[in-house]
C-alpha cells in the first residue's frame, strides 16, 4: 500500500508566499511521485488545513503519513503547534498512523546553500576581501533560545569557512537583535561591506522586513549594505527534504530534546519546563482562503472562477 508525505508550511498573508511555498510542493511531489502520495497544508493563514490534507490522503487509502515540516528551525512550531494539530487529527482515526520528521535545521546542505547564495551576491558586487566584509546571518526568531543556537551555529561556520571579517546573527521576529538593532551595532564596526542573509524559504512579511531595512540602511549610511536571496526551492534544500524523510522512515527523525526549555530547565526559561502541548494558532488557522487554487490546476479554470463566485 502507498505511504503519503503531508507537507507542513506556516502560512503567509503574502500571496507571493504562498505561490513559492506550491512550488516546492509540486516539486516534491514530482520527485516523490513513484513512492508517495504527496499533499500539504497550513499552520494558519492558508488553506487547506492539515486536517483537509490529511482527509484527502486517507480518502486514497493511506494509513502512513510521513509529516515533514517546512520550517528551518525546531522552534515553538516544530514542538508545539504542528504536533499538536497532528495529534488531534491521528485522534480521528483508530487506523492511520502519524509520524513527524525533524525540521530542516543545522545539515550540510543548509550550510552549503547559504555558501552558495553568499557566493553569487558577490559576483554581482565589485570586490573587497572578506576579511573587509561583515556577514549579517538573519532567522526568523523564535522565543525558544534552541532554535536562536542554531541560527547562531549556522552562522559561525559559515564565519570561520568563508573568512569573513566579523560576523554575527539578527531575527525578524520575537528575539534579540532585530535587523534594525543588528545593523546598528555593525555599522559601528566600519566594514566597507555588509553581506545580510536571509535563512527563508520563501518571501514574506518577514523577509520583505529584513529588505526595507537594509534599503533605509543603505540610504543612511556611508557603509554598503547588500543582502542574498532566500533559499527557494534549490536541490540542496530538495536533498536537506530527502535525508529528513529517510529519518522519519526509519525512526530516526528526532528533536533536540537535550536543551528544549519544556524539558530541561533553560537559563531564563525555567517556567517553561512541563509546559502543555498546545498549538496557539487556532485564532488564525485559514483566515485567508487559498483552497480555490489547487496545485498544478489552471489559474482561470472555469472550477476555480464558479467557486469564487459561491464563496468557497
Amino acid at each position: 500500500m502507498k505511504e503519503g508525505i503531508l507537507l507542513c508550511g506556516h502560512g503567509s498573508r503574502k500571496t507571493a508566499g504562498v505561490e513559492e511555498f506550491k512550488k516546492l510542493v509540486e516539486i516534491l511531489k514530482g520527485r516523490y511521485a513513484h513512492t508517495f502520495e504527496v499533499d500539504y497544508g497550513f499552520l494558519e493563514f492558508n488553506h487547506p488545513l492539515f486536517e483537509a490534507a490529511v482527509e484527502r490522503l486517507y480518502s486514497k487509502g493511506i494509513r502512513t503519513i510521513y509529516a515533514l515540516p517546512v520550517i528551518l528551525f525546531a522552534g515553538a512550531h516544530a514542538k508545539n503547534d504542528i504536533p499538536y494539530e497532528l495529534n488531534t487529527i491521528q485522534s480521528y482515526y483508530p487506523d492511520l498512523k502519524i509520524k513527524m520528521g525533524s525540521p530542516i535545521g543545522v545539515n550540510a546542505h543548509v550550510l552549503d546553500l547559504a555558501k552558495k547564495r553568499i557566493e553569487e551576491t558577490e559576483l554581482t558586487l565589485n570586490y573587497i576581501d572578506r576579511k573587509e566584509t561583515c556577514l549579517v546571518v538573519v532567522g526568523r526568531g523564535t522565543t525558544d533560545p534552541d532554535a536562536n543556537s542554531d541560527v547562531n551555529k549556522l552562522m559561525s561556520m559559515l564565519w570561520e569557512g568563508m573568512g569573513f571579517g566579523f560576523a554575527t546573527t539578527a531575527y525578524s521576529g520575537t528575539a534579540y537583535p532585530s535587523v534594525d538593532q543588528s545593523l546598528h551595532l555593525v555599522e559601528k564596526l566600519g566594514f566597507k561591506r555588509t553581506i545580510v542573509i536571509p535563512f527563508f524559504f520563501f518571501t514574506g512579511v518577514l523577509l520583505d522586513r529584513i529588505y526595507t531595512a537594509l534599503e533605509e540602511k543603505n540610504n543612511s549610511s556611508l557603509q554598503e549594505f547588500v543582502y542574498t536571496a532566500p533559499f527557494g526551492t534549490d536541490e540542496l534544500i530538495l536533498k536537506a527534504f530527502d535525508d529528513r524523510l529517510n529519518q522519519v522512515i526509519n525512526g530516526e527523525g528526532n528533536m533536540n530534546c537535550q536543551l528544549c526549555k519544556y524539558r530541561t530547565q533553560i537559563i531564563g526559561f525555567e517556567q517553561e519546563v512541563g509546559k502543555d502541548q498546545i498549538g496557539h494558532h487556532l485564532n488564525v488557522k485559514g483566515v485567508l482562503f487559498e483552497e480555490d487554487e489547487k496545485i498544478g490546476e489552471k489559474k482561470n479554470s472555469i472550477g476555480r472562477s464558479f467557486k469564487k463566485l459561491l464563496g468557497i
